[in-house]
């Protein structure tokens, strides 16, 4: 049976009003997608990072259109809710923003992330006024679909040197009530700080793990107040890493020791379903 649209968004919808916290992990081809969804995850969102890398670019330098013709791939793939990290909207007029997040409706998304981050070294985060108003034609556009699009807002201040927490909380409290659904802090470095971040808004926050030494269990970040928990890269790079030291071991020793402890591939299929 096909699941709709509609039908994915009213469960992703439902995922972030049920009590508890729930993981969102991160795939980045069409057999990550089947093997998150044999293993019983709920829905999935593309990484920028991850995305990009799959396709030897750096996190970035995708464009909209093969931003959103990977994520389609993975929408093609499964009937898990998928939503998409759209980075900064692929532009920096809030009209840009606006039109991107209505093609990733289109797309057959049913959430997005738009985060403030300029692409430019030497003024990497808007100024607070155009962020929220790119957030709010987000929203506008999010909200002129026929189906709940879930709009996550990220305030990247901790990605880059000399941030400001207060900064950050008031962004997400302007994002709050420009309209976005979900909050977003990449980066928050300690449980106490999470607690702030969640007790100062009334939106679900989402909490980026794959940071080393800022990333905590599942249980910590439930009781901190986070309500989604997002893997980003951590993944993408957990698998990349197994398949550098299995390429390390051949090259530098000539042996194949990796191979006794690989996944079958009929465990690997079997997982997908397939």
């Amino acid at each position: 049976m096909t699941i709709s649209q509609l039908e994915k968004a009213q469960r992703f919808r439902a995922l972030h009003e049920r009590p508890g916290v729930f993981i969102i992990p991160n795939p980045w081809d069409i057999a990550s997608t089947l093997l998150l969804k044999g293993m019983g995850y709920e829905a999935i969102a593309t990484s920028s990072a991850a995305s990009a890398c799959a396709m030897g670019k750096r996190d970035g330098q995708l464009t909209r259109d093969e931003a959103l013709n990977h994520a389609v791939m993975i929408v093609e793939t499964t009937d898990l809710p998928v939503s998409a990290d759209l980075e900064r909207g692929f532009g920096d007029a809030p009209e840009t923003v606006a039109e991107t997040v209505r093609l990733a409706g289109t797309a057959g998304l049913v959430g997005c992330t738009i985060e403030d981050t300029t692409g430019d070294a030497s003024h990497p985060i808007y100024d607070f006024e155009l962020a929220v108003e790119r957030i709010t034609a987000a929203a506008e556009s999010a909200k002129s679909f026929d189906f709940p699009f879930i709009l996550t807002a990220r305030a990247h201040s901790l990605m880059f040197p000399n941030p400001s927490l207060d900064e950050i909380i008031r962004r997400l409290q302007a994002f709050e009530k420009a309209g976005a659904d979900v909050l977003f802090a990449p980066g928050l470095p300690d449980l106490n700080t999470v607690r702030e971040v969640c007790a100062s808004v009334t939106k679900p926050v989402n909490f980026m793990v794959g940071l080393k030494g800022r990333s905590f269990s599942v249980a910590e970040l439930a009781a901190a107040g986070v309500k989604r928990i997002s893997l980003a890269t951590s993944l993408y790079r957990a698998a990349m890493t197994g398949f550098l030291t299995a390429i390390y071991e051949v090259k530098e020793s000539g042996r194949f020791e990796f191979v006794e402890n690989s996944v079958s591939t009929a465990e690997l299929l079997r997982l997908m379903g397939a």
